[in-house]
């Protein structure tokens, strides 16, 4: 944990990562401080980059996402030059949810949601392998999902 970080600081950033539409007044109740330390320790933490954003976390198949994919992409070349236009082409895309550089036999591993599988396959048919430079794409496709947590350990 960082050095700037007291209990109380902790404490918060544990309670908004269950629920961050806890109020500054609700917070301040299940911690046993002020509203106004409450709301300058969340500013503090904002401006810090400990809370980089708050956002609702949706149903995706309420929303029509109910395919998920983990694509692996392997790239024909490995300069910086080509690592970092992959990953702004790719960030670009909607349907990609999360990317990121791996070690192993794959440059990349990426998220995607999708409608259903004729989605995805146009995705990766008409998105994806137009990009310059990809050698292998290998997708997995999720089953069932046992967990999806959106709140680290602290």
């Amino acid at each position: 944990m960082h050095p700037e970080l007291d209990y109380t600081d902790i404490e918060i950033l544990k309670l908004m990562q269950h629920d961050a539409t806890l109020t500054n007044k609700e917070l301040a109740f299940k911690l046993n401080k002020s509203i106004a330390t409450i709301h300058e320790r969340i500013r503090k933490l904002k401006n810090q980059g400990y809370i980089k954003k708050i956002v609702a976390i949706l149903d995706r198949k309420k929303i029509g996402k109910s395919l998920i994919a983990f694509s692996q992409v392997l790239l024909k070349e490995h300069t910086a030059e080509t690592l970092i236009e992959f990953e702004r082409e790719v960030a670009k895309f909607s349907e990609v949810m999360e990317c990121y550089q791996m070690t192993g036999a794959f440059d990349f591993i990426l998220r995607i949601a999708t409608s259903d599988m004729d989605t995805y396959h146009l995705f990766l048919r008409n998105r994806l392998a137009t990009l310059p430079n990809i050698s292998t794409v290998q997708s997995f496709f999720v089953l069932s999902e046992t967990k999806s947590d959106t709140a680290y350990p602290l």
